[in-house]
């Protein structure tokens, strides 16, 4: 096919070219469309695919012509690929279409290609890694963590305290000073549910009994119209709970799992708490390694790639209609770097021979089901069936990809 392709821009990853198909090409499918239209046409008067060509170019003119001409888009798109040496990392659009009959066929096509990546600087990084040894205070919190959530709430008739769940009715003064009807709210003293004013004016007010006085809003409100401002505040305190935290003893070990001590319990938790800091850790490194990366090596990436991760995203959080827009731009930039991130775990992955083998995927698939006590060939087919094998792949490649950077980088502990 005879096509004269100019290009028009070539940065980064865009790619622009303006394609002229010349009219007798154009013409040409033309007569291809037709003569397909002439063995299914079914024109009065004649059997079907029997009907003069002249006659079925006539009936169906603009079906022929549109027909040709995406045709000739199509021929010359593969063709204009081909010729400039292009990988495509999405679909191409078209725009500026000239299609004048007897003349070529003219239109603009954009491009996203796939991005090449050097990374000539892989070494000489900062690789800091925070201590991610559990303390004995992280321990205890954690573990009072765990009785606040066992905790058992009792009615009292004292006044309210900070940590003290109360029930009110709250009226608040309309702009000429009447007092509405209460409405009903239910929140915990001190955890900032409400301003501190109408927390200290809940805990004036003994349990069935009401207080109002004037309350002055705090200079930092969320509404600047309301800083400053000063209100008749009603509260009728209609119920009051205080919290009773369950004793620290094997008994209270017992009934959070299957712990028959308080230490062994303690040593539960401090386990559990180290695998999660050191998860914590292993990512902070690797996103500092990255980040580094990027910034030396810097690079742009196609649209239609990040686009489609901000979809994907939207998906997941089941974002509603209404909101796409705003959350898109919002999720653009976690979708860009992680687009980064995975073109430079790619690149290092096939440049080094770093990608993770088969027999490195069974034995993974081993350790699994090892730990799980079932077959190797049972975890397989179920992670086949969910399409998790690929991920096994994917973790074990980046596991030796960034293996690969930290022997390039050595890690200091802060």
């Amino acid at each position: 096919m005879t096509i004269t392709i100019t290009p028009t821009e070539s940065a980064g990853v865009s790619r622009r070219m303006q394609i002229s198909v010349p009219a007798d090409t154009v013409a040409s499918y033309e007569d291809q469309a037709a003569r397909k239209y002439a063995t299914k046409a079914r024109i009065p008067g004649f059997r079907p695919g029997k009907a003069p060509a002249a006659m079925v170019r006539k009936r169906y003119a603009a079906e022929v012509r549109q027909e040709a001409i995406e045709l000739a888009m199509n021929e010359a798109f593969r063709e204009a690929v081909e010729r400039e040496g292009l990988k495509l990392a999405a679909q191409p659009h078209v725009h500026d279409l000239k299609a004048v009959p007897g003349q070529p066929l003219e239109f603009e096509l954009h491009c996203e290609v796939r991005p090449e990546l050097a990374l000539e600087k892989l070494d000489g990084l900062t690789v800091t890694r925070r201590d991610s040894t559990v303390t004995d205070d992280l321990v205890e919190e954690q573990i009072a963590k765990i009785r606040e959530q066992k905790a058992d709430w009792a009615p009292v008739e004292d006044k309210p305290a900070p940590g003290d769940m109360v029930t009110v009715m709250l009226s608040t003064a309309d702009a000429d000073g009447s007092l509405p009807e209460g409405k009903e709210y239910r929140l915990v003293l001190g955890g900032g549910q409400a301003i501190a004013g109408i927390e200290e004016l809940i805990m004036e007010t003994a349990p069935g009994c009401t207080t109002e006085r004037q309350v002055r809003w705090p200079d930092d409100f969320p509404d600047e119209s309301q800083r400053g401002v000063g209100k008749l505040v009603r509260v009728v305190l209609t119920d009051l709970k205080r919290k009773s935290l369950p004793a620290l003893d094997d008994a209270f070990a017992r009934e959070v799992g299957d712990f028959d001590t308080v230490q062994i319990l303690r040593d539960a938790v401090r386990a559990d708490m180290g695998t999660h800091s050191k998860r914590e850790a292993d990512a902070e490194v690797r996103g500092s390694i990255i980040d580094q990366i990027v910034e030396a090596n810097p690079f742009d990436v196609p649209k239609a790639w990040v686009m489609q991760l901000v979809d994907g995203y939207m998906q997941m959080y089941g974002v509603p209609d209404a909101e796409k827009q705003r959350f898109s731009q919002e999720f653009i930039p976690m979708a860009e770097r992680q687009v980064r991130r995975d073109l430079i775990i790619d690149t290092i992955a096939e440049r080094e021979s770093l990608t993770a083998s088969a027999s490195a995927v069974d034995a993974r698939i081993e350790e699994l089901a090892k730990a799980r006590n079932v077959d190797p060939g049972q975890v397989y087919a179920q992670l086949q069936k969910s399409g998790r094998l690929q991920e096994i792949e994917r973790e074990l490649t980046e596991d030796h990809v960034f293996g690969w950077l930290l022997e390039k980088n050595p890690v200091t502990t802060a």
